[in-house]
């Protein structure tokens, strides 16, 4: 369902006037745009399609996005201020270390909704709710006690900081119910990350709305909202075999049909997903070498700006944008027909982007287009590890160009 559009790389390059080596995050937001709602357009009535901010929060991507979804998953204060300044659109506040002044300013935010991540974080929203006199709206956040997939990362069905261990929550519950300023509105299953699998991904669906609905019949709640959270993925290893989105999107059409009589809300927090393909980080290539019988390109860039691919020790997507001409009046490095690290300009071994990639043709001069970068690219990289410039941020619509 993801592709790539080329054409904003290539709007940026081509006019590119810098002196400089080229280093940029390029985001296409028309991309953006109309991948968010194809998404929207997909999803069954009874889902609501929440942006979750963590993957990318940078301004342009919000106001791209919030005349499609119906609302954002935020995980801290700062993003809270953020999607506010733009949206009046519901926000659902998770993470598992809530500050006591951020749920009061997401109480006097009018924040839609809580999650709940422990007992003693259920007695501080109480105590807090209570000083201030107002009613908290919350999600249970359920630490299953079975793994629901091979995804790359796992919060849930495995030891974590995340959410309740499903065997308590009937006792937290009952402990929810004691408090007139907690209101349970639902439950919360976020499980996974970057999990490739749809047929897994509906299986694990249907599971917790079973779940959900057996605690709302057994303790008289209403709580109409099943969050299944986000964990869509992105095929970095093999881009020819993305998630199978069409394949989720009809089964959430039959759980709609089959569970029409139940009052139901399926939350979906979708991050990597929405924001990968429409974020290209480009950056070039400042010498081409050989140690110890291995080929290495070493980049104006690296993990310092994309921290992906090092944190996950892959290869990250990449395509070669050609530039024939040379600026030096000496020879140009260069391989041909071989394989390849592609390295960053840190004083590291770790800060690696590409392991050993077979190429057509690498030379310094040469530009790499690291595709899917939309998400998790930038915000969660050491930016300022042995203080290198940061890269431009480019962000693409229409052919015109807003760097920031």
């Amino acid at each position: 369902m993801i592709t790539i559009n080329k054409s904003a790389v290539e709007t940026y390059l081509e006019q590119n006037n810098e002196s400089e080596p080229v280093c940029a995050y390029v985001y296409d937001l028309d991309h953006l745009k109309q991948h968010a709602q194809t998404i929207k357009n997909s999803l069954p009535d009874f889902c609501e399609l929440y942006y979750a901010v963590k993957a990318n929060p940078a301004e342009q991507i919000l106001q791209t996005l919030e005349p499609i979804v119906d609302g954002f998953e935020v995980a801290s204060i700062g993003e809270i201020n953020k999607v506010d300044e733009l949206s009046e659109k519901p926000m659902l506040f998770g993470g598992p270390g809530k500050k006591d002044h951020e749920i009061i300013e997401a109480m006097e935010r009018n924040v839609d909704y809580l999650n709940v991540e422990s007992v003693h974080e259920l007695n501080r929203m109480a105590y807090l709710a209570e000083q201030a006199q107002v009613k908290i709206p919350v999600l249970l956040r359920v630490n299953l006690s079975t793994n629901v997939s091979d995804s790359h990362i796992r919060m849930s069905g495995v030891p974590t900081q995340f959410g309740i261990d499903e065997r308590d929550i009937p006792d937290v519950i009952v402990k929810a119910l004691t408090y007139e300023q907690i209101e349970i509105k639902g439950f919360h299953f976020h499980a996974m990350s970057n999990n490739l699998d749809a047929d897994a991904h509906l299986r694990f669906v249907e599971m917790v709305i079973e779940k959900a609905l057996a605690w709302r019949e057994h303790y008289d709640l209403e709580a109409p909202i099943i969050d299944i959270g986000g964990g869509i993925g992105i095929n970095y290893w093999d881009t020819s075999n993305p998630f199978d989105w069409d394949m989720l999107a009809k089964g959430l059409s039959t759980f709609q049909a089959k569970y029409n009589n139940k009052n139901l809300t399926l939350f979906l927090e979708i991050g990597r997903y929405m924001t990968a393909g429409c974020g290209s980080y480009v950056s070039e290539v400042l010498d081409v070498k050989s140690n110890h019988g291995e080929h290495f390109a070493v980049l104006r860039g690296g993990s310092h700006h994309l921290r992906l691919p090092a944190a996950w020790k892959m290869s990250h997507p990449f395509r070669i944008h050609s530039v024939e001409e040379w600026r030096y009046p000496f020879e140009r490095p260069g391989i041909l027909n071989t394989e390849v690290t592609v390295a960053g300009e840190l004083c590291t071994p770790n800060d690696v982007l590409v392991r050993k990639e077979y190429v057509d043709r690498l030379r310094a001069g040469d530009i790499m287009v690291f595709e899917y970068a939309g998400a998790y690219g930038w915000t969660i990289s050491h930016h300022d590890f042995l203080s290198h410039p940061h890269p431009e941020h480019v962000f693409v619509m229409n052919n015109e160009i807003n760097k920031v």
